[in-house]
């Protein structure tokens, strides 16, 4: 049993960690029309985590303009929206929900899932899911 305390401990040291990385939204702002999955409208993507060499999951924010959506896709991975500001209506599996702000849905692998803007303010979401393995 120490033996495999001693090579876990040894593993721990002999592999730093990479060191952080600090991304800028203005630096990643992309404006993505129309928004993704065959999506309409107009859309504001910030993929902040694609800076980040060796990760392994993703992490973004998207602000949904009026009207605009995210279109209905077949999930790979869990994915979590997290609304910071506006309404949307999320749709998983024919099953649809408003959500808005401090509000967060979570969305299993499998699932036919897509959200769309609704009411007089954008949509900001932050999106975030595991990747399959972890990128170079």
């Amino acid at each position: 049993m120490l033996a495999l305390i001693a090579a876990a401990l040894l593993l721990q040291t002999t592999t730093p960690a990479p060191p952080m990385v600090v991304v800028r939204e203005a630096d990643v702002r992309v404006e993505q029309n129309p928004p993704p999955h065959n999506g309409v409208g107009a859309s504001t993507a910030f993929r902040l985590s694609d800076a980040a060499p060796g990760r392994n999951f993703e992490f973004r924010k998207r602000i949904l303009h009026q009207d605009a959506s995210i279109g209905l896709h077949v999930l790979t991975h869990d994915e979590i929206y997290y609304v910071v500001s506006g309404r949307g209506e999320v749709a998983s599996d024919g099953r649809t929900e408003v959500i808005g702000p401090e509000t967060a849905a979570y969305l299993y692998e499998g699932a036919d899932v897509g959200i769309k803007q609704i009411g007089d303010e954008p949509l900001v979401l932050i999106i975030a899911y595991p990747l399959g393995r972890r990128l170079p």
